[in-house]
Parts: C-alpha cells; sequence; structure tokens
C-alpha cells in the first residue's frame, strides 16, 4: 500500500477516534457528576485524554508519510515512533493524576463518600462497548497499513475499555453499600494505564533501536529468496525496524561462473521480489557471494 493510501486511512481512522472520544468524554463526566461518581469523572478525564493522543498521532503518520530528503535521506518513519513515545508519556501522566486523586479520596476516609447513583453504571456500559469496538477497527486500520502510532492509539482504547469494566466494578461495589470501592475503582484504572503507556513506549523504543523483525517473517524472506531461479543459497539475512517498515540486507550465493551481468540480474530479480512480497519493507540491499558448494562441484568435475 502507498503512503498516500496509508495516509488516508490513518486520518479517516482518527476523524472517528475523536469524534467518539469526544462524545464519550462529555457523556461520561455528565454521569459521574450528575451520579456523584469520581470513578467516572475519572474514566470521562481518560477518555480526554484520548482525544489529545489521536492528535498526535495524526501529527506523526503526517510527518512520517513525507517523501525522503536532503536531511532525511532513509524518510521520515521513525517520526511514528516519537509520536508513540510522546503518547505513552501523556497515558501516564494522565495515570498519575488519576491515581493520585483517588488515593487522596481512599485516605481523607469513606465516612464523606456517597453512593454513586445508577447513572454511572449505565456509562460504564456504554463506555466499555464502544471502546472495545474502537480498540478493534482501530487496530484493523493499524494492521493494514503497519502502523505503530495508529496501534499505540488502539491500545489505547483498549486501555480506556478496561478502565471502564474498573469503573464499573468499583460503581457497583459502592452502590451495594461500600463507597470507599468507587475511588479504588480510580487507582485500579491507573494502574491499567500505566500499564498500557509501558507497552506503547517499550515498542515505539525497539523500533527506535534497531530491533530486528520477527524471527518466522524473516524465515519466510530466506524461504521467498531460495525458491528465485539462480539462487544457490541464502548466506545472510541481517534486518532492521525503522518506524513502521523494514530494512533487509541479504548475501546471496550464485553460481561464481556466471558473469558480472548475470549474477546481477538474479540480484535485481531477488531485490523486486522480495519488495513486491513483502510491501512493508522498506529497502532490500542485495550483495552476491559465489557459491560454495558449486565451486567444489567444478573443482571435481
Amino acid at each position: 500500500m502507498n503512503p498516500k493510501e496509508s495516509k488516508k486511512i490513518a486520518m479517516k481512522i482518527s476523524n472517528v477516534s475523536i469524534a467518539v472520544n469526544v462524545l464519550l468524554s462529555v457523556i461520561k463526566c455528565f454521569a459521574g457528576i450528575l451520579a456523584h461518581s469520581s470513578a467516572m469523572i475519572s474514566d470521562a478525564i481518560h477518555s480526554l485524554s484520548d482525544v489529545l493522543s489521536t492528535f498526535v498521532v495524526m501529527i506523526g503518520i503526517q510527518i512520517s508519510s513525507k517523501e525522503s530528503d536532503d536531511e532525511h535521506p532513509y524518510g521520515h518513519e521513525r517520526f511514528e515512533c516519537v509520536a508513540s513515545i510522546i503518547l505513552a508519556t501523556m497515558l501516564a501522566l494522565t495515570g498519575a493524576g488519576i491515581g493520585y486523586s483517588g488515593i487522596k479520596t481512599i485516605m481523607s476516609g469513606a465516612s464523606d463518600l456517597k453512593a454513586p447513583g445508577f447513572l454511572a453504571l449505565v456509562a460504564a456500559v456504554v463506555s466499555i462497548l464502544v471502546k472495545e469496538a474502537m480498540f478493534w477497527y482501530t487496530k484493523a486500520g493499524a494492521d493494514k497499513i503497519k502502523s505503530g502510532a495508529l496501534m499505540a492509539d488502539a491500545w489505547h482504547h483498549r486501555s480506556d475499555a478496561l478502565s471502564s469494566v474498573g469503573s464499573l466494578l468499583g460503581i457497583g461495589a459502592a452502590r451495594l453499600g461500600f463507597p470507599i470501592f468507587d475511588p479504588i475503582a480510580s487507582v485500579v484504572i491507573c494502574l491499567f494505564i500505566f500499564k498500557a503507556a509501558y507497552d506503547i513506549y517499550k515498542d515505539a523504543v525497539n523500533k527506535m533501536v534497531d530491533a530486528s523483525i520477527d524471527s518466522q517473517e524473516e524465515e519466510m524472506i530466506r524461504e521467498t529468496i531460495k525458491k528465485e531461479e539462480g539462487v544457490c543459497d541464502v548466506d545472510e539475512i541481517r534486518t532492521r525496524v525503522f518506524g513502521s517498515r523494514y530494512y533487509v540486507d541479504v548475501e546471496i550465493a550464485v553460481d561464481g561462473k556466471l558473469t558480472l551481468d548475470a549474477s546481477h540480474a538474479i540480484a535485481e530479480r531477488v531485490h523486486d521480489k522480495i519488495e513486491k512480497e513483502f510491501p512493508e519493507i522498506k529497502h532490500v540491499m542485495v550483495h552476491v557471494n559465489p557459491c560454495k558448494e558449486c565451486a567444489k562441484s567444478s573443482s571435481g568435475n
């Protein structure tokens, strides 16, 4: 998929995310205030943070889709990683604020706490269903265009769904006569948010430090190369993740008796085949070695 199509899909999903999160934030905020639920208000703040994080994702995708230039000859894909790191930081700060508020309420004692109203329960159920649907919608788009930043936003939706589950349990327990469980739910939400932030940060850092691709996919590349006519063997494959794309360096073995032009033609076919079969690969560098087995066979004759 070309960068323009990927960008179009990402922007469409991001716009839907913003609209849904703004609406949910308003609903949950009003429900939290009217039903006297600190957990639901915390959940509303979490949804509002999703709006800000989606703007970060949109900016990251906008920059990362730019063509290579003199200052960035390898392209701008790593700006998606920068966007993911910013998103993770924002998420962690949001979680810290929610956790602090919950702990502060717990420490103040349960005597002044009121049991939340039924409206808070309804808002929690609606939030769980909507945010889980948004997780799958955003994840499908991220998988399609291989976007790390969009995948981070998908998991942000999932963390919001999980936090709403915490809200639901806390509000339910509070309505059963244990009001302390409402602020406790806020602390649980905080932990879910921290976990999501950590996962997003870890994934972004791995992509920033040239981590290799999945071993299974690397083996698929190896097998594809071996099937190309003229390739005796694959001597070595080195891969590195570059934002949402991959770079591959491969050494192939060909018959040493071939002319330079013939060996180069094989290398070109391998290059084109790999980039066609694996669209997430940005570039393949193919180096040609003389086949040792062919040399032994020739000397034996």
